[in-house]
């Protein structure tokens, strides 16, 4: 009776750790991949040729994407026919701003049926959306006005927080925004920078969006001092290089024309890709910086200065 008993209880001490290892096997197994099931990730690439050479047409082979120093495979290069394109102008510019129209005007006409234009001002932090999405290029020209120039001081970036909440689409679409402003913040200064600058930047590197901006003094007597002025110009350059664009100015004075500026920028629309690859950014989401190359010879890109992988599902 004792060697039986001495059986059975080997038996239940064997069954047991058995139940253990088992149930240790099963949470590292499990968790681990539920918690870093990787997303599909996309950002706008923009190709551009160098010393005033023609881009090419790119395919995926064509190009290689590096997340911090790390060789990524790409999941998917393509075309995005369709962009929608939000033109935002500061209401507090002055009212001479209004003669670069005819220019603006041609900019819309210029761009394919499958580009969707919105025109808004920028007034009290918040865009004023004066013609909604369309592909009537030439209703959308008739949203232009002549800007109220004083009274409405305020903060072109707030304004930009406020459109791209609104952006239709997803970061998977091609997407961007023209702005014309001075740069200046009105409401909280560019000492050294707005504080809402990166703020904005790091919303539009979320949501894709790229940030084209033109430079044009403003109303304000502020604005007519060089510092003020050149502090404003250097948080537009941040905002566009950072989010995928440019940004244009002639030193502090106003330009002559703005139609090479748009001539450039719809050279760059045309010659846009859309880049997913699969990526974790781990429970709470992260950025990462990026870098794409090629081989190609005298070829650059334009794209953010970081991506942002989501939290894993």
């Amino acid at each position: 009776m004792k060697g039986v008993s001495s059986m059975r209880r080997k038996e239940r001490t064997r069954m047991g750790l058995l139940a253990v290892a088992m149930a240790l096997a099963l949470v590292f197994s499990v968790a681990p991949a539920s918690a870093a099931v990787p997303r599909d990730v996309t950002l706008t690439v923009t190709a551009v040729g160098k010393r005033n050479a023609t881009a090419p047409a790119l395919a995926r082979g064509d190009v290689q994407l590096f997340l911090n120093k790390e060789r990524t495979q790409i999941a998917n290069w393509r075309r995005g026919e369709t962009l929608y394109l939000a033109v935002l102008i500061d209401d507090s510019l002055a009212p001479s701003v209004a003669s670069q129209w005819n220019d603006l005007k041609e900019f819309f006409n210029n761009q394919p049926p499958t580009t969707y234009i919105s025109v808004s001002y920028a007034r009290n932090g918040v865009a004023m959306v004066a013609q909604d999405f369309t592909n009537n290029h030439a209703l959308a020209a008739k949203a232009l006005r002549i800007p109220v120039g004083g009274g409405a001081f305020s903060s072109p970036y707030l304004a930009l927080q406020d459109l791209m909440k609104r952006l239709p689409g997803s970061p998977a679409d091609r997407r961007s925004i023209l702005l014309v402003s001075s740069g200046i913040d009105y409401l909280r200064g560019n000492f050294p920078s707005s504080t809402d600058l990166d703020s904005t930047t790091e919303r539009a590197q979320k949501q894709n969006i790229n940030i084209w901006s033109i430079y044009s003094p403003d109303r304000g007597r502020r604005s007519r001092g060089f510092f003020l002025a050149n502090r404003a110009q250097s948080d537009l350059t941040r905002l566009s290089d950072d989010t995928g664009g440019r940004a244009y100015y002639l030193s502090t004075s106003a330009p002559v024309t703005f139609g090479p500026y748009l001539q450039e920028i719809s050279t760059h629309l045309r010659n846009q890709y859309l880049l997913s690859f699969r990526g974790s950014g781990g429970p709470k989401g992260r950025f990462e910086h990026e870098k794409i190359a090629t081989e190609l010879p005298r070829l650059g890109f334009l794209v953010p200065s970081q991506v942002f992988l989501p939290a894993a599902k």
